[in-house]
């Protein structure tokens, strides 16, 4: 398996794969919730999971925040946190369902620019869901457009932008652009009138 991001819309079952889950909620302290998806990780003493997750939550920029509770942290924190928890156990898949699609638009580009410096980092394979093209456009290698029911591959469009990526770039919205013209061409057209 390579260490390439894609953005696709299936949810794939793999051996190794991590899921960023929402964080918990309530008085759980960011430290505890990346501790927590540590616990299925065999034959590691507490000392080093908390090693771990301290280690993963400066990967996100998150240290000077491990003490505070989950329900004080801004919606860009706790997905942070749910990152830096998917990434600690190691997997070497990581599935990323419409995790930023609740952000407001600056935390959302700011984390296209973290989640693009960790995967370089990390060289994870990311699954990325998404719904939003430019998105996709950004954070992935791939592009792969899915049929509704049952879901199949329609097409899939490679990415070879440089990166860094900006979601503003010229570049970038050439593809985005390409890629929504053939979405649109699998719209139904009583659905478009």
């Amino acid at each position: 398996m390579t260490a390439e991001t894609a953005a696709v819309a299936p949810k794939v079952l793999v051996e190794h794969v991590s899921k960023t889950f929402r964080t918990q909620r309530g008085s759980v302290q960011a430290l505890d919730n990346v501790m927590f998806g540590l616990k299925l990780v065999p034959n590691l003493t507490n000392a080093e999971r908390r090693e771990i997750a301290e280690a993963h939550l400066k990967l996100v920029g998150l240290e000077k925040f491990s003490r505070a509770n989950i329900h004080e942290l801004s919606g860009g924190m706790k997905q942070r946190v749910a990152l830096a928890r998917s990434l600690a156990p190691d997997p070497q898949v990581l599935l990323m369902d419409e995790p930023l699609s609740a952000l407001d638009a600056m935390t959302r580009e700011q984390l296209y620019t973290d989640i693009q410096r960790i995967q370089q980092l990390r060289r994870k394979t990311i699954v990325f869901v998404t719904h939003n093209v430019r998105e996709a456009v950004c954070l992935g290698d791939r592009v792969i457009l899915l049929s509704p029911h049952p879901g199949r591959i329609r097409e899939d469009f490679a990415i070879p932008l440089p990166r860094p990526r900006d979601i503003n770039s010229v570049e970038l919205a050439a593809y985005a652009t390409r890629i929504t013209a053939a979405l649109k061409g699998y719209v139904k057209p009583e659905i478009a009138e």
